[in-house]
């Protein structure tokens, strides 16, 4: 049996690379790659030169059966995404869920991850927390906002730039105008740049100031939400 190595990569500076992935992907027969054309800079940089083949959303379905395959007859192969750890919002899962059920061994190397510096600098209740990824973008969204209209934990999601004054808004409206958000943009880039206020003021920051790049937004639970309505009628 082979094994499969899950390797996470920066979610925007290099040098957050770690040794030992770069040693993985040096040795290993064969990298999948979420986009090759993405990783090939990464893997120029690192002077990595192991084959790589198309690895996504759109072909994992097909080609999961093939690399188990491969990775019976004795192969290393190591699983990247353009950015952060695979199977967190990206391609991954199905391909780990198949060699857990054949027997294979799977290692996922600790790394980057966008949402883990976006909630410890949020300054939000970390102890326990849900994470949301993407909301859905018409199906079953405002029947996932319902529901977590009552979550009490604090609540991390993947937003795109264009959707984020979108669902700001929403937050308002199935949140209340006063629930603690911040917003993380670019982590660990040149303009990496955290907002955080109310719902309504971190709104007006992105109504004025066009969002751009990689967002994670950190949603303060409905617990914190009286906990700072309390605090600021003490005050």
């Amino acid at each position: 049996m082979g094994k499969l190595y899950i390797v996470p990569t920066p979610i925007g500076n290099l040098e957050d690379m770690t040794f030992r992935a770069i040693k993985v992907l040096k040795e290993a027969d064969l990298i999948l790659a979420e986009d090759t054309r993405t990783s090939g800079k990464l893997m120029k940089h690192f002077e990595i030169a192991t084959h790589m083949q198309s690895h996504h959303m759109h072909n994992e379905h097909k080609t999961v059966e093939n690399i188990i395959g491969r990775l019976k007859g004795g192969e290393t192969i190591a699983l990247i995404s353009d950015a952060g750890t695979p199977a967190i919002s990206d391609p991954g899962f199905l391909l780990t869920r198949a060699c857990v059920e054949n027997g294979i061994d799977v290692e996922c190397l600790p790394g980057p991850t966008a949402f883990v510096p976006a909630l410890v600098n949020s300054g939000l209740p970390n102890d326990k927390f849900v994470f949301e990824g993407f909301l859905p973008d018409k199906k079953g969204r405002q029947t996932r906002f319902l529901a977590l209209a009552e979550e009490t934990r604090t609540m991390i999601f993947y937003v795109s730039p264009h959707k984020l004054v979108k669902t700001l808004t929403e937050f308002i409206q199935y949140f209340g105008d006063t629930r603690p958000v911040s917003v993380s943009r670019e982590l660990s880039k040149l303009h990496e740049e955290t907002v955080r206020g109310t719902a309504t003021e971190v709104l007006e920051h992105f109504t004025k100031k066009e969002p751009r790049g990689e967002i994670v937004v950190i949603v303060g639970g409905k617990v914190e939400e009286k906990r700072r309505r309390e605090s600021d009628t003490n005050s």
